[in-house]
């Protein structure tokens, strides 16, 4: 017998993996200007369509699923924890371009998100930590990053995005503002 609640069909489901009330917002940006060099953090950057980051020296091919990568902001804190640090870790370190707070970023794949009032990027994967979190955190570093690790995105719509801009689900992939 359904739990008289929730029912058992898959509109259930469905209803429920689609309701993202809630707004997230950026709270660090960093580009990688030279391969293997540590990230420089930005007040704001360029985002190009369908490219990458302005500045950043990995040029994904149009179309990519990894244009841009984002982490969790709540998840440096886990991370810190689990490398046995007093406080999170450095947003820098971990090699992802934003850090974004308030809103379950796996909750958001296959789904589009604006980042202030013009960029438009879509969630595409995970992005699974590498070995050089090894050379980064120490050992343990690949493992304090698994289940952390953040998520890719393709660029949708470039422009300006901030330090503090506001990041809000779209409704669906076709319902993205022109």
């Amino acid at each position: 017998m359904p739990f008289p609640f929730f029912g058992d069909d898959k509109s259930t489901i469905a209803r429920l993996l689609s309701t993202l009330p809630q707004t997230g917002r950026v709270e660090w940006i960093g580009i990688r200007p030279v391969r293997r060099e540590p990230l420089v953090s930005l007040p704001e950057v360029e985002v190009l369509t369908d490219k990458h980051l302005r500045g950043d020296h990995a040029r994904p091919k149009p179309g990519g699923k990894r244009q841009v990568t984002l982490i969790q902001h709540e998840h440096l804190s886990a991370v810190g924890g689990f490398l046995g640090l007093d406080g999170p870790v450095e947003p820098g370190r971990l090699r992802r371009n934003l850090v974004v707070s308030g809103l379950n970023l796996l909750a958001l794949k296959n789904r589009q998100v604006q980042l202030g009032e013009e960029v438009i990027l879509e969630i595409t994967g995970e992005c699974h930590p590498c070995s050089r979190m090894e050379e980064e955190l120490g050992p343990g570093g690949y493992n304090a990053m698994r289940g952390h690790g953040g998520l890719t995105a393709r660029i949708i719509r470039g422009g300006q995005i901030r330090v503090g801009d506001v990041v809000r689900v779209l409704e669906s992939a076709t319902s993205a503002p022109a």
